[in-house]
């Protein structure tokens, strides 16, 4: 895994004076019974000749179904426990949490049975301020939290 890339977009908005970040709870049988340390936001692999904004656009609109664009903003990009390198694009923007679409992955399931089942990458998206998206995402993305802030109060 080491030397692999992986790109995304933080979305954020404000809503009554409290900065929201949009995060997704991944798919599939694994995640299902996961919260807490479970969500993230939308982002996947690339290859470098894509280049890591447009892998993270194309990520978002596959995770969630809706295309994004705008100013964005490059954060750290940091070195996940994995050895894959996230880059990290940070954009004000919203969206309904409620009507996001993702594309499906297949995998063995039940385990062992050789049945071939289809699960949303994501399955669900939610706004959170950011003392409970803290609680709510993988602690690998926390410190993209803890920046984003840095950056809107400078």
């Amino acid at each position: 895994m080491r030397g692999t890339q992986s790109a995304g977009v933080l979305v954020y908005r404000r809503r009554n004076g409290v900065l929201e970040v949009f995060l997704v709870h991944p798919g599939g049988p694994f995640w299902s019974n996961k919260d807490l340390g479970a969500w993230g936001i939308p982002k996947g692999l690339f290859e470098p000749t894509e280049g890591a904004l447009a892998a993270a656009r194309r990520e978002f609109q596959e995770e969630t179904g809706v295309a994004i664009d705008g100013q964005f903003r490059a954060l750290t990009s940091r070195r996940l426990k994995s050895g894959k390198l996230l880059h990290v694009f940070a954009i004000e923007g919203d969206l309904d949490a409620d009507a996001i679409r993702s594309n499906l992955f297949s995998m063995e399931w039940p385990p062992r049975s050789g049945k071939q089942q289809s699960f949303p990458e994501v399955d669900r998206g939610a706004w959170f301020g950011l003392d409970e998206a803290r609680l709510r995402i993988h602690d690998s993305q926390r410190p993209m939290l803890s920046e984003l802030e840095e950056l809107l109060n400078r």
